[in-house]
């Protein structure tokens, strides 16, 4: 059995490997321009290229995808050249994560837009009529960990984000992600968008909570305006990239909550909870994890 792993030395993809690899399965990560990663089997692909996807693909008993950072429209050009491939080589089966982006609440103002790389990759796959799941998180507890929101956590005892104090979120983490993932790719009966996160969402204050009883000392949230927290990320992720991480929380000033739907969500269809924060900030020191790339 073999499971081509998109992104796989990256925040999503490694620990999904690491899991596959550690219960025996063959796990291999889909690379670009022939990269080698030591101590992983690996398969070159490139985005913009169905045969080479195609190659890739073909014989494989599940796929796991998601979008890299780009700009949208390359995004778009990689989700449509993914879905054909996966159309062509019709793998076992395919698990589409979202990155965060909305897809499952059209009520929603952050819904994402038909014309959206997510949307289209999801909507051409699905018509590809080879048994699919999609993964749906919100906002990842890794976000804690980039340098601008740590330092404050570790200095003063202050977590500072972008986000309204009463903005309940269903947080997840990479792992929870890696964890369900792993579960969809080898289980088919489920279909269709799983959304993964806390069920009720926490706020600003719980999540401090969640630090501070790990950490043995008092945590507290304090709440950063999107436009301050983007002149932070700038330095680290150039000004477009920054531009679009603090359109969403612009979005997230306006919005009653960023939670998963129940009926979809993780608990109710796998029976699968997310780690709490402290569990996971104990897992990640076990590990020596290092610290993720930031929410798109």
């Amino acid at each position: 059995m073999s499971y081509i792993i998109h992104g796989a030395t990256g925040a999503q993809g490694a620990p999904l490997l690491r899991r596959l690899t550690k219960s025996g399965k063959r796990a291999i990560a889909a690379v670009h321009r022939n990269k080698t990663v030591l101590g992983i089997e690996t398969v070159s692909i490139d985005n913009e290229s169905v045969d080479s996807l195609v190659a890739a693909y073909r014989d494989a008993d599940g796929v796991f995808v998601h979008l890299p950072i780009a700009d949208e429209a390359a995004r778009v050009n990689y989700a449509h050249k993914i879905a054909q491939a996966i159309a062509v080589a019709r793998p076992q089966r395919v698990v589409i994560s979202t990155s965060g982006a909305i897809v499952d609440d059209p009520k929603s103002p952050l819904q994402a837009a038909p014309e959206s790389a997510i949307a289209i990759l999801i909507e051409e796959v699905g018509k590809s009529g080879v048994s699919m799941a999609v993964v749906a998180p919100r906002l990842y507890l890794e976000n804690m960990l980039l340098p601008m929101v740590h330092d404050n956590i570790a200095s003063e005892g202050v977590l500072r984000y972008p986000v309204r104090d009463d903005l309940a979120v269903s947080w997840s983490s990479h792992l929870d992600v890696a964890e369900v993932a792993e579960r969809l790719l080898i289980d088919s009966s489920v279909t269709g968008v799983v959304g993964v996160g806390h069920l009720p969402g926490l706020v600003g204050e719980e999540l401090a909570a969640g630090f501070a009883q790990y950490l043995g000392r008092p945590v507290r949230f304090e709440k950063v305006a999107p436009l301050a927290f983007k002149a932070l990320l700038v330095p680290m992720l150039g000004e477009a990239a920054a531009s679009g991480v603090t359109g969403l929380y612009l979005a997230l000033q306006r919005v009653p909550s960023n939670t998963i739907a129940t009926a979809t969500s993780a608990q109710q269809l796998l029976g699968f909870a997310p780690r709490t924060l402290p569990v996971w900030l104990a897992e990640l020191a076990a590990a020596e994890v290092p610290a993720a790339e930031p929410q798109i």
